[in-house]
């Protein structure tokens, strides 16, 4: 997948991400490989949350949210089960709780 986010000045980057599916919906987790501070394009989506997916040949407007609570922790198991490592990032950020990001298409 990827995930078309506007950065200053509002050009487009793509950015490659693993990904789940639920629903309707895509699911990727903002680790940074377990670094102290959240990635900049989770940054971007909390300042402005629509985007637009590429997964393969398809194209995908959607809007960004943050999972919060049994959400949260239901799709951290899901996506762990698909990247193993992510268990040791949330370990390695310490305070940090890693971000689980729902990308619902609109």
């Amino acid at each position: 997948m990827k995930v078309n986010i506007q950065e200053r000045p509002r050009t487009p980057r793509a950015l490659p991400l693993l990904y789940g599916t639920v629903g309707g919906s895509y699911v990727v987790i903002a680790s940074k490989a377990g670094q102290p501070k959240h990635p900049l394009w989770y940054l971007n989506l909390e300042a402005d949350p629509a985007c637009e997916l590429q997964v393969g040949a398809k194209h995908v407007v959607a809007r960004a949210r943050t999972a919060t609570g049994e959400e949260r922790e239901r799709l951290w198991k899901q996506m762990a089960e698909i990247y193993s490592p992510l268990d040791g990032y949330q370990k390695r950020a310490g305070e940090r709780q890693i971000p689980v990001v729902v990308l619902d298409p609109v």
